[in-house]
């Protein structure tokens, strides 16, 4: 299947059989190694193994397993090759992948090759599950304050097995009740598990009898079919035409979530020959598979097609931390808990570009469930990666998920017998690790994270001083700078005819959505039995703040309605809107247009809590200045509570059926009430039946029709899919590196720049540059989408290119998606500006802080500079993540030495700068540049190893492995 890796091993000698299945080969690598491999963290047995296995003297040599093996003294000074087993997709990073497939089949075909020879050489699975917004949210029946008429009286209980007979009247507002109701045997079968996944009743909230699929589900997947079709018929290609890839369809679950029930190995057996699963994905959030022991992290769409065509990916032996779990978890704190608190110990342990791998006593205490949560976190302090090594919990795990008897047998002996199964039990040593980090469990309570950053935990006792200390801290990272007189403003506004009023700290989105959580059943669940509990004692939710429930999987739609709790998360508005990122990636629906102008009228610090992984100011909308990271049941508690600033401990929720005032305390599920529901809910038929789901597909994916030829259509007048430019140029031969001469700077930026400024995900602003050009090809701003819908079409990225209303340039001195073209002097769109310098034959360059290219992995990060011009960027330190997809696509990331900056060095950007590039690279070798002032200076060329400048004399790794077709 690889299309460049040479036949053979050298160590074919090391091939063994399983000793209790003798027809199962592996190498054993724990013989092979010898006293050296004993010692070695578990997370680099695996990188020694897909070494030893994948050596062929070319890719991967044998010097590269012996660096391995000597992790200990090579670690940080060596660069090793890692072939992993498969490769995930999601698809706002796995469309532009596959339309680079099938621009490059186009080029080879141009340039005499065989076209039919390009596909993945790695098994790929690519997930739609970025498409879908929220369009529709909340059932009439959830705003009306008294859906039954007459005196309001609480709804009847259900317990988790059996729902209590009631006698209501019709809802009015909800198509799918069948009116007036008993519900009693009826309403739902005798136990959670007698009903099939597809038949599983969801029950209306009144009459307790089921009732059709939401509507606000179904209007949200037409919605998704309706404005996706051009991408989903490319996707519909692709799985035609390509050999080694599926293509999930939409509405089956997020990326990691399908990756975590349905993708996962554990141990690979092709033809009776075992190895570790393994894998890389294009969501940084592949990380997440790391919980079950299958080494996993994100990489860029760049690197991850060089993988998807047989080459390894390619990093520096890390470092790694070992995390030292000890203690008991406290009944109060979830996993999300766990995660921030996690998250803060490592973040101070700077473990950025190191693995991190998780051993002592509270290792065992934690559920898969809570590995997965916590190993999904990584990207957000930094680490590469997050590993937990399979147990005897990971076994309990699998046999749940629908793992077969003779299938765990085959994997608990082979990762006994190269010793890559840990058990608690056992008197051997614990690995060596470069450093230890301690966290005791029994010290962690409950937190949130914010206003703008994942990594600012703030106790959830300390909230309300945090917040107003948050109001008068100066603007940055944490403070909103708002005068002392006006922090207690109060802005009345009208709502479907009632009177509510604003203030700063008022929760104006809530959303429990489609990531980190969803695998962990358990907070979860802690949402659904406190909004139970919440109803029962007669609390609401206020009807304008945005309240969404986009689960990552269908099992999670199961268990919280086989549970019974279902209902209870729509009456407080936490209705089911579909299956994929959503509210996460900046695709919620916009407020109310009264509650926008209300905020914007009385300058609002208004507040949206969401249980993801990203809360960047503005990412969830413009108007949302604040926005906490928190648990799932915590997002319910601040939904009822309506704001920020309230003391849980002291403060009531809100007023109760009777006038009571009820607590935080009075609802919060203990963790005895949650195992028995877990228990009772979360089994492995779940994870059965919605494997059959997904394999069967949905009826809109399964009638779609698309193209079958070999080359792709490619439709001119499509404003989804367009063949790409980047092999415009290809030619059988690469070109040295050329000088950049007299080069503008295009902006001017300062530290943690996230990849959400360079290259956003969410909506398409009216006013933009990707507007102005979907306008002239007849569309509303209705048919915009978002800019990861149209990640398939370079002509809206390019213009979509820092086009983030909250990128701050140096250059204007306030957010804004503008520059300055210095020729003509004129404030422009980035994109105009970068136009003018390309039409004028000008390079340009970026000059950038510490830290650039924080947070999700995504290819157009990088592509969208390169198509603007950007020859090179020059900054003061990266993200590793994308730093590499800089060279992937043929940019040079430059770096500022230790102590120096522009301001250091002098530099106001409004030079020309001048680079000249030697005929032979080397490794953060230092160049020189030269401004148009006359000043000189130094900086490191951040290139890791021989392959990395390979690819960049190649103009990236495209051009690179289009090379190799010809």
């Amino acid at each position: 299947l690889c299309l460049f890796r040479l036949p053979g091993s050298p160590y074919q000698p090391a091939i063994e059989a399983l000793e209790s299945h003798p027809e199962k080969k592996f190498y054993n690598v724990s013989k092979l190694g010898g006293a050296k491999y004993d010692t070695l963290p578990y997370s680099i047995r695996v990188l020694f193994e897909s070494s030893v296995r994948n050596c062929d003297g070319f890719l991967v040599k044998e010097t590269d397993a012996m660096n391995i093996l000597d992790w200990k003294t090579k670690q940080n000074h060596v660069e090793v090759p890692f072939c992993p087993a498969r490769v995930v997709l999601q698809d706002f990073t796995g469309i532009p992948a596959m339309v680079d497939f099938a621009a490059m089949r186009e080029a080879v075909r141009n340039a005499g090759g065989d076209p039919v020879k390009v596909n993945p050489a790695c098994p790929t699975d690519l997930t739609v599950d970025h498409s879908l917004q929220i369009d529709f949210s909340k059932c009439a029946i959830q705003n009306a304050p008294n859906p039954g008429g007459g005196e309001q009286k609480p709804l009847a209980k259900l317990s988790p097995l059996k729902a209590q007979p009631r006698k209501l009247p019709p809802c009015r507002g909800h198509s799918g009740c069948r009116g007036s109701c008993s519900a009693g045997e009826s309403g739902r079968s005798s136990g959670p598990f007698s009903a099939q996944i597809e038949n599983t009743p969801i029950l209306c909230p009144f009459h307790l009898q089921p009732v059709p699929e939401p509507e606000t589900v179904l209007k949200n997947q037409e919605m998704e079919f309706g404005r996706n079709r051009e991408r989903l018929q490319f996707f519909k290609w692709s799985s035609k035409v390509f050999e080694n890839i599926s293509i999930i369809p939409p509405e089956t679950g997020t990326a990691h979530q399908v990756n975590l029930e349905y993708l996962s190995r554990v141990v690979f057996d092709v033809k009776d020959f075992l190895h570790p699963d393994s894998v890389v994905g294009t969501d940084s959030h592949t990380t997440m598979v790391n919980g079950l022991g299958i080494l996993g992290w994100g990489v860029g769409g760049i690197e991850t097609e060089a993988v998807m065509l047989g080459m390894p990916v390619t990093l520096t032996l890390p470092e790694v931390v070992g995390c030292e779990l000890t203690g008991t978890v406290s009944p109060f704190a979830t996993s999300i808990d766990i995660v921030l608190s996690i998250t803060k110990h490592l973040r101070q342990a700077d473990v950025a570009g190191k693995f991190v791998e998780f051993f002592g006593s509270g290792v065992s205490q934690l559920s898969v469930a809570d590995r997965t949560t916590i190993a999904n976190m990584c990207p957000e302090y930094g680490a590469i990666l997050s590993f937990f090594p399979v147990d005897n919990v990971t076994l309990k795990h699998l046999k749940h998920a629908g793992f077969d008897k003779a299938k765990l047998e085959v994997t608990e002996a082979y990762l006994k017998a190269v010793k890559l199964f840990r058990n608690d039990e056992s008197s051997s040593r614990e690995p060596e690790y470069s450093q230890v980090v301690q966290v005791s469990l029994s010290s962690i309570i409950p937190y949130v994270s914010g206003p703008k950053r994942s990594q600012d935990r703030v106790a959830v006792n300390n909230m309300k001083s945090d917040f107003q200390a948050c109001l008068n801290e100066k603007s940055g990272v944490k403070g909103f700078q708002i005068a002392a007189e006006k922090q207690n403003d109060i802005v009345p506004v009208q709502y479907e005819g009632n009177e509510y009023k604003l203030s700063h700290g008022c929760v104006v989105i809530a959303a429990v959505i489609s990531c980190t959580n969803n695998c962990n059943p358990s907070v979860m669940l802690a949402a659904g039995l406190l909004a139970k509990k919440a109803v029962e004692a007669g609390l609401v939710v206020k009807p304008y703040i945005r309240t969404s429930l986009s689960p990552g999987s269908g099992m999670v739609t199961h268990y919280l309605s086989s549970s019974g709790v279902l209902p209870y998360l729509s009456k407080l508005g936490f209705e089911v809107v579909g299956y994929g990122c959503s509210t996460c990636v900046g695709n919620t629906a916009p407020l109310p247009e009264a509650i926008r102008n209300a905020i914007k009228q009385g300058d609002i610090i208004a507040c949206g809590v969401l249980s993801g992984t990203k809360n960047f100011e503005g990412r969830l909308c413009d108007c949302v200045r604040a926005n906490y990271l928190a648990s799932p049941p915590l997002v319910v508690a601040y939904a009822i509570a309506g704001t920020v600033r309230i003391d849980f401990d002291t403060e009531p929720l809100g007023t109760g059926f009777n006038g009571k005032s009820i607590y935080l305390r009075d609802i919060w599920p203990t963790r005895q009430e949650l195992h028995a529901v877990e228990e009772e809910c979360v089994i492995s038929s779940m994870f059965k039946e919605l494997k059959e789901k997904m394999e069967k597909g949905n009826k809109r994916w399964n009638l779609l029709e698309a193209p079958e030829s070999t080359l792709f259509p490619w439709d001119l007048k499509s404003t989804y899919i367009r063949c790409p430019s980047f092999f415009d140029k290809l030619a059988k031969e690469a070109v040295s590196p050329q000088a950049v001469e007299n080069a503008h700077v295009l902006l001017y930026l300062g530290d943690s720049v996230t990849t959400d400024h360079i290259s956003p995900a969410g909506s398409i602003a009216r006013s933009s540059a990707a507007a102005k050009y979907l306008t002239s090809k007849g569309l509303t701003p209705r048919e915009f989408n978002s800019y990861g819908a149209r990640r398939g079409n370079d002509a809206v990225m390019t213009r979509g290119t820092f086009a983030n209303i909250k990128l701050l340039n140096k250059f204007i001195g306030k957010p804004a998606p503008k520059t300055i073209h210095f020729p003509s002097g004129q404030t422009l769109d980035v994109f105009e500006a970068a136009e003018l310098y390309q039409k004028e034959g000008i390079p340009v360059i970026i000059l950038a802080g510490k830290k650039y290219g924080l947070g999700s992995s995504r290819d157009w990060a990088a592509k969208g500079p390169f198509l603007l011009g950007v020859k090179a960027v020059l900054a003061e330190s990266y993200e590793k993540v994308h730093r590499s997809q800089l060279i992937g696509i043929g940019i040079a990331p430059l770096q500022f030495r230790p102590g120096e900056n522009p301001s250091t060095l002098g530099l106001t950007g409004r030079e020309q700068f001048s680079i000249l590039f030697p005929p032979e690279l080397s490794p953060r070798m230092t160049l020189d540049i030269k401004t148009s002032t006359g000043k000189v200076f130094s900086v490191i060329a951040l290139f890791e190893n021989s392959m990395e400048i390979t690819l960049y004399k190649n103009g990236g790794s495209l051009n690179f492995v289009a090379r190799r077709f010809l």
